[in-house]
């Protein structure tokens, strides 16, 4: 699992298939599979994965052949994975008005 991915803005999918050592075609119906996985493309409609897309591809393969998920077993443990590692929105927030409380307290005294 210690793949290396090049320092590189864009990977064109054969570059792709030889990073995650599978064929273009099986990168292709991961594609349509999950949606998270989106290749900007060009004029010539030839596909260009940023270095996320490739991540989320090693995520993917991952799953699939080293702990032998299904499809949709993959898709459900990358919804967990995501939703583990985003904060909450509530959190968020919170920490905006403690901030904000913080702020306001340090112009009160600059005021009186």
């Amino acid at each position: 699992m210690d793949t290396i991915i090049p320092e590189k803005v864009y990977f064109r999918i054969g570059e792709v298939s030889k990073i995650l050592d599978v064929e273009p075609y099986v990168i292709r119906y991961w594609e349509t599979e999950f949606k998270t996985v989106k290749p900007v493309r060009t004029k010539t409609a030839q596909r260009l994965y940023r270095k996320k897309d490739v991540q989320e591809l090693l995520n993917i393969r991952n799953l699939l052949y080293f702990q032998r998920f299904t499809i949709d077993g993959a898709k459900k443990q990358l919804f967990k994975m995501r939703s583990n590692n985003e904060p909450k929105k509530g959190d968020e927030e919170e920490e905006k008005l403690i901030l904000i409380k913080r702020e306001l307290q340090q112009i009160r005294k600059i005021i009186s």
